[in-house]
């Protein structure tokens, strides 16, 4: 499988207006951002000479992809035009007919890529089609920014596992709730409204059955008024299955994955209307690399974690964090509050887990590091 950076071709020089019209078809791929799973975000611009005479950007699954909404605008115009495309024109039969035989039939002249798509039955065919029928074809232009709007996707398909991305909300002393388990409301309402869009992108948000006993949270997505999205599907890891019946996560208000142990086992109807599925089990625990090779398999690209410092822990010590939204409150907790992690105890500074600052800004009153391991 593909890997990034890995058999790549020269850079190649690219024209002032080849990345204008890229960062133009980048900026429309990122309109399907909360629409698009389990495919991934793109966009095409068409441009015929100097003039823009088609755009489009992929909005759903099962709907057309981004090349087809341009060609459309497009009409006559795609003739001896350049199409600029965020990933790989797809060259296989899904729910859609392939978009390289699409661009050919319009006549396009050259197609500027930023990114080969790795997914199997397209991997490198979609270029290999456009060239067999003298489509001119260069490739890479903003890989970097293309394949981090599609940090899932590629994830899910050269990885085998969704990105698994830890949110936490703490104090400026490390502390994510008081004793008793009160956590309402350690951020203000700007920070909170930014944890909604970080759901709505994401394939499905997950948590741990000691989070639902304490908060009985929703695990749902609530933008304004208008905007739209594809629900995630909430995941829910209770090994023993302890979750109460009432439990917000069991309404069936979105479809809910519940992931158990063997031993566990119940006939009652607080279960009925969401999907169980059993695991294997590592020590007193679920198996977390089981859980997102069947996420993946499920089609998450993203996956959102809201959950407390035990499993969180867990997924940071066994090395599957991607990366970290740290909301930080201007405010105190005291020691006898809950940690943010729990992790081993190390006793050699080398082993310390490092992290990088890929952004960081302010949200009201409170401050937002996006961290990923170093």
């Amino acid at each position: 499988m593909r890997t990034q950076g890995a058999l790549l071709p020269a850079m190649m020089d690219f024209s002032s207006g080849d990345h204008g019209h890229m960062a133009h078809a980048l900026r429309l791929a990122e309109r399907g951002l909360y629409t698009t799973q389990p495919n991934p975000r793109v966009g095409c611009v068409i441009v015929h000479g100097d003039e823009v005479v088609g755009t489009g950007f992929h909005q759903r699954a099962g709907e057309p992809h981004a090349e087809v909404y341009a060609l459309r605008e497009a009409g006559e115009r795609a003739r001896g035009a350049t199409a600029y495309v965020t990933l790989e024109p797809c060259a296989h039969h899904g729910r859609t007919p392939p978009c390289a035989d699409a661009l050919v039939a319009a006549g396009v002249k050259r197609v500027v890529i930023a990114a080969e798509d790795p997914f199997p039955q397209v991997a490198g065919r979609g270029i290999g089609k456009l060239r067999d029928a003298g489509v001119m074809v260069d490739v890479g232009l903003m890989r970097e920014a293309a394949r981090e709007l599609n940090i899932g996707f590629f994830s899910r398909i050269e990885r085998g596992r969704p990105w698994v991305r830890v949110k936490l909300a703490m104090s400026l002393d490390g502390r994510t709730a008081l004793a008793s388990g009160e956590s309402k409301w350690i951020t203000g309402e700007a920070a909170r409204a930014d944890v909604q869009r970080w759901r709505a992108r994401s394939s499905a948000i997950l948590s741990g059955s000691g989070t639902v006993l304490t908060d009985d949270p929703r695990l749902t997505v609530r933008l304004p008024e208008g905007e739209a999205f594809a629900p995630p599907l909430r995941v829910i890891l209770d090994r023993q299955l302890r979750t109460p019946a009432g439990s917000h996560v069991l309404d069936g208000s979105v479809p809910t994955l519940l992931l158990h142990g063997t031993v566990a086992s119940c006939a009652d109807e607080r279960f009925a209307r969401v999907e169980r599925i059993v695991l294997a089990t590592q020590g007193d625990a679920l198996d977390l690399r089981a859980v997102l090779a069947l996420l993946a398999d499920h089609g998450c690209n993203e996956v959102h974690v809201e959950a407390g410092p035990t499993l969180c822990g867990a997924l940071f010590a066994a090395g599957l964090v991607d990366e970290l939204l740290l909301y930080v409150a201007p405010l105190l907790l005291g020691d006898g509050a809950r940690p943010l992690l729990q992790l081993p105890t190390l006793d050699d500074m080398a082993r310390r887990w490092q992290l990088q600052v890929v952004d960081q800004r302010m949200l009201g009153a409170d401050w937002r590091l996006q961290l990923r391991p170093a």
